[in-house]
């Protein structure tokens, strides 16, 4: 009961690239960066095992950037030629590749960590990817037309290509496979018209349990400011939510400590597991055990206590990595001591 998980990215030692940064430059090349690639890997294994996450994942420390990371072995895509570009409807700016061709995977995109981290850990993986409609809007399309109905064929043309890379990923021994959506929080019309669909075509046929992550985004200042615009109640969810109830998705995460999301907004969610949002990576204070509790008998107003499994409220990727070590302690103990107070 009360399995504790990460949202996904964790922070990257400073041996391996920037710190406290979502586009980090790696401090080496070649063969030398793909050893530190896994040390660190194997290092964040260690440490999540050691401060009592039940679900660990990589921590996206192979990746630059948790979508850029997955586009580099796409045919179609030219990272040579980046352009500025408003990402989740202009709230901030990023250089991003551009599509310049039809999608084809020129191989296996994460064979190397996943494989790495199910032969180091007994304990139950789970792998991120970017799903389709984050991905359609964090690229500059040059191929699709430009358009809504370009952005749509564009998303089914990834979802196509997540699922042939999910599905190899299950062959390596993953039992989670999740897909971060923080889009539908910015277009969540377009999220119920067709994002959930192509989510759904992402993941289909996988023989392990699936899951999507909605958040409000990083601890990063634009997305700090973004959120103190948002008014009293973030009602975001409530539009999404019905959608992925009817789907076939497995779990959802989503955002709560410290958050305005109202908690019965979780009610929505009948029938999915639901990974709650415990620990706050927008902020530097690290919660208590008994904070990280008391969200969860928060979550337990609204979730059966078997569908209730304490979470991140998204990547730590920026943060400092003392701060990540702290805040995951504080998750594993919260986690206990909401199993000791259920008897």
């Amino acid at each position: 009961m009360f399995e504790t998980a990460i949202a996904g990215s964790l922070p990257k030692p400073a041996w391996l690239a920037e710190t406290e940064t979502l586009w980090p430059a790696w401090r080496s090349t070649g063969p030398e960066l793909e050893a530190a690639k896994a040390d660190a890997t194997l290092l964040w294994l260690k440490l999540q095992e050691d401060l009592g996450i039940d679900i660990v994942g990589d921590g996206e420390q192979a990746r630059q950037h948790f979508v850029h990371g997955f586009l580099t072995r796409i045919e179609g895509i030219d990272f040579e030629h980046k352009v500025k570009m408003g990402i989740r409807d202009n709230r901030y700016e990023a250089m991003v590749p551009q599509v310049v061709g039809e999608l084809r995977l020129t191989g296996r995109v994460h064979a190397d960590e996943a494989r790495l981290a199910r032969a180091h850990t007994r304990r139950r993986l789970k792998f991120t990817l970017p799903g389709p409609m984050t991905i359609v809007d964090t690229v500059a399309d040059r191929h699709y037309g430009g358009d809504r109905d370009g952005r749509i064929r564009m998303a089914f043309a990834f979802a196509e290509l997540l699922n042939q890379e999910a599905r190899a990923l299950v062959a390596d021994g993953v039992d989670i496979v999740q897909f971060d959506e923080p889009a539908f929080n910015v277009y969540m019309q377009d999220a119920v018209d067709w994002g959930v669909e192509a989510l759904e075509r992402a993941a289909a046929g996988l023989a392990c349990k699936t899951a999507v992550h909605i958040c409000y985004g990083y601890g990063i200042r634009a997305n700090i400011d973004w959120k103190q615009n948002l008014g009293s109640q973030w009602r975001q969810y409530e539009q999404v939510f019905p959608a992925l109830a009817k789907s076939a998705i497995d779990q959802v995460s989503l955002e709560c400590i410290h958050s305005h999301v109202p908690p019965d907004l979780m009610r929505l969610l009948d029938g999915k597991d639901v990974m709650v949002g415990v620990i706050d990576v927008a902020s530097d204070g690290v919660e208590t055990p008994e904070e990280v509790a008391d969200t969860i008998g928060t979550a337990l107003r609204f979730v059966a206590p078997e569908r209730v499994f304490p979470c991140t409220n998204c990547g730590m990727a920026p943060m400092r990595r003392e701060l990540a070590v702290a805040k995951l302690e504080a998750l594993g103990k919260g986690a206990a001591l909401a199993r000791q107070r259920r008897g």
